[in-house]
Order: structure tokens, then C-alpha cells, then sequence
């Protein structure tokens, strides 16, 4: 009797606690997602945007071996997007000094070819000196190091929040590179300024943002306050931590180097690098995340986004368009950001669509244009030529089109989501075209053969070919 009085309670023990974990994972879940929303929407207050502009950038630094420019991060529209936008122009044998950020960046490799290097914390060094052992050598004294990376053109670099990484230029020209940090993102749980902490050097304070600038500062103290990770320690400390002599660990702080961000090698930076056959190239391009080939320490944190060959859509007329997302890149999905390539052959014409789920930060790459831009209440809060060098940001729900000029157009967007989707107004795969041809006659107060005439007179997806007169009239 005693067991089967004891079965009933059991029992019932176990679905309390089964329906106990089940709330209780409910509200992790949800508060996970309050927490991302909060994160993500602290910039809200300032989307009240009546202008947009064309930007360029506002702040120029100067390095030994290059020029790094900022885009003003308390402009509305980088304040409304969450982001901050750096463009490095690298010379022949040009570094940027390792160091890792508070947030997380997608670099578009806007020219040029290099080497990437991002150092990430708890994976082991893979790659190995190729230089001969002799005999006498140690093992030990060969040089280790975690992958790198050949980079060229096209090339959309992922980076973690606090992930290392450099960059240098092994190519026969300048090397430019277009960075996005959303500093907006949940993987940074200090405030929304843009901190970056090196590891080598002693950059000036003008890289970490004008915000970030204490108040009564002079600019002489500013710069003495600017130096590597490693100067607020003591030598002695740091000594000890690395098992080197003080003298050493004193040099580790860079306290007289004034070579910038962009230091320039001297000679050539001998470290392994295989070359990319095109059979892996090959993989590289088919390959598809399972969950069991890639790991965090074996991800991919690049893919080219210029091949014309891995373009979504494209028109022999008009242009091609391409979308790198966490579905063909899956690191995106920590990040939570993409990133899509527009390519406008001359006069051609984008759809008017707007971001579903992200902002979009518009880097125009090549070519010039006229892009327009309308908000929610019908009003035109930008509407202007574009041209190469230039940033636009376009607010979620915004609604935007774009027109090359004779020139054409090239444009890589940033989005703030790692599934970014845009809905298109004109085109075969439009709203418009999904809507009954009544509801439109009786919406625009239009005839049914009017309303038939906006569903069906563009027949092409997302990127419209210029107008000719023998086509479609009103």
C-alpha cells in the first residue's frame, strides 16, 4: 500500500517539475529577447530623422603607413542605425595594429588585397612556421599562430565583439577597407560609444570617437592618455605574467611610438600562408553549415560579395544584386548583421523597397546616382545625387529607390540583422503585384485597367532596365 500511495505522488512530482522547467526556460527565452529588443532599441529616441545626407567622413588620422578616416558617429542617422563607419586606406606593406572592439564589425574590402588575421580566444594555433629546423633547434622556437587569411576585392570580413585582429597590405597597391561596428548590437553591454582597445602602439585618442573625449582635456593629455592595453599596467606585473625581463615588458607599451594605427613593416611580414587552390575555392563557395563541419574555431569569416557568378538576381540589362546573410555565411548569426551587394549598370533602376527587419548603412563604392528617400509620413527626407566615398543610412520601414547615372552605380549595404529582408513595391515579386487589381482600383480611386497597368507593366525581379520608348507607357 505504502509503494502504491508513493506512485501517484511521484507522478505528480514529475509534471510539476516538468511544467516548473518548462515556464521557467519560457521566461529565459523571453527575457533573452527583451534584452536583445532593449539593447537594440536604446537608439530609438534618436530616429526622429526629417533629413538624411549623404555623408563623408568628418575625421582624418593620419598613420606612418596610411590614413584611417571616421564618419561623424553623432550624426542622426549613425546615431538612429546604432553603428559607427571607418574607412582604412592601407599603403604597400601597411599594418593595422591588432586590437579588438566592443562590438562587432562586417569590413568590406573596397580595393586592393591583403592578409587577415583574427586571433580567436580558446581556439589553438594551427598554422606553422615553414622555415627550416635545424638539429640544434627546438621545436618551441618555430612560430605558431592561429589562420589567417588571404583577402582581396569584394571580400566581406566577419568579425566578432572582443575577437583580435589585423590586417596588412602584401599587394602591389592600396589597400581600402570599409568598416561597420554596431555598437547597437547585444554582444556589447557597455554603452553605446565605440571603444577599441589595442594590443600594440600608441594610437591617438581620436580613433576612439569625440564622445568618448573627457571633458577639460587638453589635446596634449588626451594623447598621452592613448596608449595600448598594456601602458595602465606596471612593469613589473607584466614582467611577471609573461616570465620576460622589466626592460621588455616596458617596451611592450609603445609609450614613444608615434607611427599611428598604420605602422609600416619593415621588409616583408614572413608568416605561413597556404595558397587557395580552386578546388577549395570551389568548396568554399558550396559549402552549407550542418553543424557538425564548422565550428567556432574553423568558421568562415569571409566571402566575396562582388563575384558576379554568386549574384541572387540579376538582369543582362540592368544589374545583378547580392546577398551575403547567415544562410551562406552562418558566423552572421552571432553577429546578428548581413550585408548586400547592388550593382547598376548605366540609367538602370532599383525597385523601391524598404528594410523589413534592419537599417541599412549604404556604402557607395563606385559610379554615382540619385537615390530618394521617403519616411512614413509620406515626406521626402532625402533626395540627391550619390557618389563613390559616400554613406547613407536608411532607417527600417524607410522606403528608398535608387538610379545610376551614365556612370552606373555600385552600393554595398550593411543591414542590422543577420536575415535581412527588404519588400519591393514595383516588380514582378512586388506588394503591388500581390494585391487584387480591385483593391487597388478603389485604393488609388483608379481604374481596373489602370491598376492592371501598375501590377503588371514591370515583369522584371528587383532591378528594372532603363526606359525606352518603344516600352510601357502610363
Amino acid at each position: 500500500m505504502a509503494k502504491s500511495s508513493l506512485l501517484p505522488l511521484t507522478l505528480c512530482f514529475i509534471v510539476l517539475f516538468q511544467c516548473c522547467s518548462a515556464q521557467l526556460a519560457q521566461v529565459i527565452s523571453r527575457l533573452q529577447e527583451e534584452g536583445q529588443k532593449q539593447t537594440r532599441s536604446r537608439q530609438f529616441d534618436q530616429c526622429q530623422l526629417n533629413r538624411l545626407n549623404a555623408a563623408e567622413p568628418s575625421r582624418r588620422i593620419q598613420s606612418e603607413a596610411g590614413v584611417t578616416e571616421i564618419w561623424d558617429e553623432n550624426d542622426d542617422q549613425f546615431q538612429c542605425a546604432g553603428v559607427i563607419a571607418i574607412r582604412h586606406r592601407i599603403l604597400q606593406r601597411g599594418l593595422v595594429l591588432p586590437a579588438y572592439n566592443n562590438a562587432p564589425k562586417l569590413i568590406y574590402v573596397a580595393l586592393g588585397r591583403g592578409i587577415h588575421g583574427a586571433v580567436i580566444p580558446g581556439c589553438p594555433e594551427t598554422f606553422q612556421s615553414s622555415q627550416s629546423q635545424s638539429q640544434e633547434q627546438r621545436p618551441s622556437s618555430r612560430d605558431q599562430h592561429q589562420k589567417v587569411r588571404q583577402i582581396r576585392e569584394g571580400d566581406i570580413l566577419a568579425v566578432p565583439a572582443g575577437v583580435s585582429d589585423w590586417i596588412y597590405n602584401n599587394g602591389q597597391s592600396q589597400l581600402v577597407l570599409v568598416a561597420i561596428v554596431d555598437t547597437s548590437n547585444p554582444a556589447n553591454q557597455l554603452d553605446e560609444n565605440f571603444r577599441k582597445f589595442f594590443l600594440a602602439g600608441n594610437p591617438q585618442q581620436e580613433i576612439q570617437g569625440q564622445s568618448q573625449s573627457v571633458r577639460g582635456e587638453s589635446p596634449r593629455e588626451r594623447k598621452q592618455n592613448s596608449g595600448n592595453i598594456f601602458s595602465g599596467f606596471d612593469d613589473r606585473t607584466l614582467a611577471e605574467a609573461f616570465n620576460i625581463n622589466p626592460e621588455l615588458a616596458r617596451r611592450m607599451k609603445n609609450e614613444r611610438d608615434d607611427r599611428g594605427i598604420i605602422v609600416r613593416v619593415k621588409g616583408e611580414l614572413d608568416i605561413v600562408l597556404p595558397r587557395q587552390s580552386r578546388e577549395e575555392e570551389e568548396h568554399e563557395r558550396r559549402e552549407k553549415d550542418n553543424g557538425i563541419e564548422e565550428t567556432f574555431c574553423t568558421a568562415r569569416l569571409k566571402q566575396n560579395i562582388d563575384e558576379p557568378s554568386r549574384a541572387d538576381v540579376f538582369n543582362p540589362r540592368a544589374g545583378r544584386m547580392t546577398t551575403i546573410d547567415s544562410f551562406n555565411l552562418p558566423i552572421l548569426r552571432f553577429l546578428g548583421l548581413s550585408a548586400q551587394k547592388v550593382v547598376l549598370y548605366r540609367n538602370a533602376l532599383m525597385t523601391p523597397y524598404w528594410n523589413i527587419n534592419a537599417h541599412g548603412i549604404h556604402y557607395f563604392n563606385r559610379g554615382s546616382g540619385r537615390v530618394q528617400v521617403v519616411d512614413h509620413r509620406g515626406q521626402t527626407v532625402f533626395d540627391g545625387e550619390v557618389r563613390e566615398g559616400q554613406i547613407l543610412v536608411i532607417p527600417q520601414n524607410f522606403v528608398v529607390v535608387k538610379r545610376a547615372s551614365e556612370q552606373g552605380l555600385e552600393c554595398v549595404s550593411f543591414k542590422t540583422n543577420d536575415q535581412a529582408q527588404i519588400s519591393q513595391l514595383a516588380g514582378r515579386v512586388s506588394t503591388i503585384r500581390a494585391i487584387p487589381e480591385e483593391v487597388l482600383s478603389n485604393a488609388f480611386q483608379i481604374s481596373r485597367e489602370d491598376a492592371r497597368r501598375i501590377k503588371y507593366n514591370r515583369e522584371e525581379v528587383s532591378l528594372f532596365s532603363p526606359r525606352t520608348p518603344s516600352g510601357p507607357r502610363d
